[in-house]
């Protein structure tokens, strides 16, 4: 069930009706199996797939635990490692390396070779809760975590249903210690929690789905032959689209949890006032972007042995990163232009390094005038970068990108950058807001009646601004 449908609102508001008049334990084994029952309304056909992962995991941390004197830890941890992401690969992977092989074959002029014609269906959220069991096995086998003794609590870890399809991915410290503890309930973070799904669905069903409209006209060829109008129009279009789709889904998902006692981390933080990339990956998709530092880049060796390793590194991390979002080559050359464009950046411009003032200029002018070129160009390098997510193919991207070199401008033109401003420029605004005011969501220290105005204006801007309701959450897929 979608989040933005009326039957995941019977859903929560039943199961939260239910759930605060359970004890704990009581409490977690509803959760659970209202978890399952969530996941299955997706596909029954992969619940069975979950549970056996999730079971593997909890019996393997039991034996890896730095308790034991068992020789065996380590092939167990590997073991682990190895099986949950050999069936992450088969599952989602599968099919992208049998036509890529296949590819290959007939370049090199080789025909006919009988290859699998299997394909597998990608279950829903298993690229989150993967990484989810993956950072758990770890932090156990590390000494830093404690084996869960309870099956119920490492299982509501891993499905709890606000975050099982599309994340935030929870950290085992951040979020096991909430299932395992007592929850009562506050009233001003219940109030809260509403805000955050009124939150959440204005910037998916009035932003994201608005902007999806103009993305999907230009990268489906609506518009005509490509220019460099065009070229920004989708490319402005599908970032707004991507980050109200992305920020909508995690403010829903936050708030489906504050509804029920717990604390998901903030997913995203005003990623389009980054000033340099490096600053935009700290802000767009945390609870990725840390997960990969930790488990990916700093294994690796980090920045600590020099230029080179770190550049190698940052690509190999990044070109990961993209390959995590989908079985396409668009999404290897996207993670890859991020991790030549970080390297080139830290090089460029180290990290002691402070801004330069304008020549000239004062310095509260100058200040400004470099802030904000910073993130404008930040913000329109990383648009450019998305057209590589966006398309279907790369040949289709590099030829979006070629027509940057044709300037031929139509009226109707004016009327979608218009249209692009009505539904980004709001967002753009509150961005500004929470920057300026540090706070988790929009007017957090208000008093009651603001925020319940605050709240029913959103209501009405929702009901008469939503925009199509085909346009599933971008992130569902990966």
């Amino acid at each position: 069930m979608l989040f933005d449908s009326p039957a995941y609102i019977v859903f929560l508001i039943l199961v939260v009706l239910i759930y605060w008049r359970l004890t704990r334990r009581a409490q977690n084994r509803f959760l659970l199996l209202a978890s399952y029952f969530f996941y299955g309304w997706w596909d029954w056909r992969f619940l069975a797939l979950m549970i056996g992962s999730t079971t593997m995991d909890f019996l393997i941390a039991q034996r890896i635990a730095p308790s034991r004197s068992s020789a065996d830890r380590r092939t167990w941890f590997v073991f682990s490692l190895a099986l949950n992401f050999a069936i992450l690969g088969i599952f989602k992977y599968f099919g992208f390396f049998v036509d890529s092989f296949s590819s290959a074959l007939g370049t090199l002029g080789v025909h006919h070779i009988p290859l699998p014609l299997i394909r597998i269906v990608l279950p829903p959220g298993i690229s989150f809760y993967t990484f989810q069991e993956v950072a758990y096995i770890v932090e156990v086998y590390k000494g830093r975590l404690e084996p869960v003794k309870s099956f119920v609590d490492y299982g509501l870890f891993i499905s709890l249903f606000p975050h099982l399809i599309a994340g935030p991915i929870q950290r085992p410290g951040h979020l096991l210690p909430q299932v395992q503890k007592d929850r009562t309930f506050d009233a001003d973070r219940f109030f809260d929690g509403m805000l955050l799904i009124v939150s959440g669905l204005l910037r998916k069903c009035v932003v994201a789905d608005n902007c999806a409209l103009l993305a999907n006209a230009v990268f489906g060829g609506q518009f005509g032959d490509p220019n460099f109008w065009i070229v920004l129009i989708g490319a402005y279009a599908f970032a707004w689209q991507v980050y109200g789709d992305f920020s909508g889904y995690s403010d829903i998902a936050r708030g489906s949890a504050q509804l029920l006692g717990f604390h998901f981390m903030i997913n995203f933080r005003q990623p389009f006032l980054a000033q340099r990339l490096q600053d935009f990956w700290r802000r767009w998709h945390i609870s990725l972007s840390t997960w990969l530092r930790d488990y990916l880049y700093i294994p690796l060796g980090g920045s600590a042995y020099g230029e080179r390793k770190t550049f190698r590194n940052l690509l190999i991390t990044m070109t990961l990163a993209g390959l995590w979002h989908g079985a396409n080559w668009t999404f290897v050359v996207f993670g890859a232009i991020q991790g030549v464009i970080l390297s080139a950046e830290r090089y460029l411009f180290p990290a002691k390094a402070k801004p330069q003032e304008v020549a000239g200029l004062p310095g509260r002018s100058a200040t400004f005038l470099s802030v904000w070129g910073r993130r404008v160009l930040t913000f329109n390098l990383f648009c450019l970068t998305l057209v590589f997510f966006r398309a279907t193919s790369l040949s289709s991207a590099i030829q979006l990108l070629a027509g940057l070199s044709r300037f031929t401008w139509r009226s109707e033109y004016a009327s979608a950058f218009i249209m692009l401003c009505l539904f980004s420029m709001p967002l753009f605004f509150l961005d500004l807001l929470l920057e300026s005011s540090n706070q988790e969501y929009p007017f957090a220290n208000a008093s009651y009646a603001i925020r319940t105005g605050v709240a029913i204006a959103a209501l009405t801007v929702l009901i008469f601004f939503s925009g199509n309701s085909i346009n599933a959450f971008v992130y569902f897929q990966f």
